[in-house]
């Protein structure tokens, strides 16, 4: 039954991997989302244990379509719950769109679609203008380059500082290799890459380099368009830098990180020596180092749900069923899910 639900999950997120437009109503494409088998949750993933408050049953058999759009972050994630509950309400039908976080929030602000998923924090302009929100799991951005990149044993062995991503990401004042590994004669130049549509992924990393928002990294960085797009074009340039949501880093299949693909361990206390623990070398090392807090955040950053206005009906029940049995298949799919405390705020928010 496991092997079931990571094909399933890798086939999403391959399909999701196509999406390199995504970042526009025209291009999002919609996705049909099938049962899938129920599975077990490994025991090698340490996280904060969830006790479920059930909802009250419904008198009425519940129906109706969903429709939903935004994160890539929490995509993967969402068609596995949307397929979950349509089990077990058949009458339920789903349509979910991979698009950005900016698009989830436009297009729930819109009406467009009943439920945004935004990867960031939801700003106090938007609540006033409707969006009502609550957090449904927790992930994180990392650091992403090319596994051929000149300096990589030197990253691995050293790391890189929030003040050395600063100066890559934000001021640009570390523009060469060699900077960043302490070797001035190395001048291969560091290729920046960024986001040129509205993420919360873009939001959270520049928040982590000392920025605000998206807006704030590096004017002269290479824009790609979708989070797909991003991670490959990394892939493809030895002398790229960027940043991305866990499931994208790491293969949902294998748990590995992605093929082509490395990430440098951020050298959370500055020492220019990387710990064991610094490095993740799967989904469930980094997992577990976001549910310990030893990840920082910025860039672990919560998972939002968003509706127009405190959600009803069918909506409502099952961002109530999120919140409840939906936590279950969280940590097999490499998200942290909510400590009882989170939970028991978010369902007393949503009902």
């Amino acid at each position: 039954m496991k092997n079931i639900f990571f094909k399933l999950l890798g086939l999403i997120v391959v399909g999701t991997m196509a999406l390199t437009a995504c970042g526009s109503p025209a291009t999002a494409m919609p996705t049909v989302v099938p049962a899938p088998t129920q599975p077990a949750a490994p025991a090698t993933v340490a996280a904060p244990t969830v006790a479920p408050t059930l909802a009250p049953p419904t008198a009425q058999p519940l129906s109706g379509t969903i429709n939903i759009s935004g994160a890539f972050a929490l995509y993967p994630m969402m068609t596995v719950w949307a397929a979950e509950f349509t089990k077990l309400h058949p009458d339920v039908q789903f349509n979910v769109q991979a698009g950005g976080a900016g698009k989830g929030m436009t297009d729930a602000l819109a009406g467009a679609v009943d439920i945004g998923m935004v990867s960031r924090a939801i700003q106090p302009t938007e609540e006033a203008k409707g969006a009502y929100w609550a957090p449904v799991a927790k992930d994180a951005v990392f650091p992403v380059i090319s596994a051929k990149n000149p300096v990589l044993a030197d990253l691995m062995a050293k790391g890189i500082s929030a003040a050395t991503f600063k100066k890559i990401f934000i001021t640009g004042e570390i523009t060469t290799w060699g900077q960043v590994v302490g070797k001035p004669d190395d001048k291969d130049a560091i290729h920046v890459y960024t986001r040129s549509d509205s993420a919360g992924a873009a939001d959270m990393w520049a928040l982590f380099c000392g920025g605000k928002v998206q807006a704030d990294l590096l004017k002269t960085a290479i824009g790609v368009n979708g989070e797909p797009a991003l991670v490959d074009t990394v892939i493809k340039d030895p002398l790229g830098i960027a940043y991305s949501n866990l499931n994208s880093v790491f293969d949902v299949t294998s748990g590995n990180i992605v093929i082509g693909a490395s990430v440098p361990p951020i050298d959370i206390n500055g020492t220019g020596q990387i710990t064991p623990d610094e490095v993740y070398k799967n989904t469930a090392d980094a997992v577990n180092a976001i549910a310990d807090g030893k990840y920082p955040s910025p860039p672990a950053r919560f998972e939002n749900l968003v509706t127009k206005g405190k959600p009803t009906g069918v909506v409502q029940a099952f961002i109530i069923w999120i919140l409840t049995d939906g936590q279950k298949d969280l940590n097999q799919a490499g998200y942290v899910p909510l400590t009882p405390d989170q939970q028991a705020a978010a369902m007393a928010k949503v009902q």
